[in-house]
């Protein structure tokens, strides 16, 4: 019979490794610039409707609030759990292109020159941040591997 107890997960080394390394990656000052443009392009996304004055167009007013608030929830949650959230940054870049749509989509030939600006600027800007997360994501994975000395494709592959 065995006196030893069960290892959780929690403690498991490589779990430990794992989080040490995120850490280090979220406290980096490129990751910590991400994080805070895109939280500050959301929040500018919600608010442009009233800043720059086409609150009149309803649907793109809502569209923009709904969107804006939505990419700073999914980019805000680097810093804090970063091992978890990570693999949002395709859905944020997604909401970035869709940004940059939207007021042709939403409004149509409706759109005048400040939403058009405001969406495109703004969409452009939160699609490079997403990319710069995911550019992030993928860095440190592949890292991971080659640190572990497991998976990944042989070169050339």
């Amino acid at each position: 019979m065995s006196t030893q107890l069960p290892m959780s997960m929690e403690t498991h080394p490589d779990i430990v490794a794992m989080r040490d390394h995120y850490e280090r990656v979220v406290s980096t000052p490129r990751a910590q610039a991400v994080e805070a443009l895109a939280m500050l392009s959301g929040l500018f996304l919600a608010i442009s409707a009233w800043v720059v004055g086409f609150s009149g167009s309803s649907g793109l007013t809502v569209n923009n609030l709904i969107l804006g608030l939505a990419f700073t929830v999914l980019m805000a949650g680097y810093g804090s759990a970063y091992e978890r959230t990570h693999a949002r940054a395709w859905a944020a870049t997604l909401i970035g292109a869709w940004t940059i749509l939207a007021p042709w989509v939403v409004s149509g030939p409706d759109a005048v020159r400040r939403t058009i600006l405001t969406n495109v600027i703004t969409g452009g800007l939160m699609v490079c941040l997403g990319l710069a997360a995911v550019a992030m994501a993928a860095d440190m994975a592949g890292r991971g591997l080659r640190r572990s000395g497991s998976g990944g494709m042989a070169a050339g592959g």
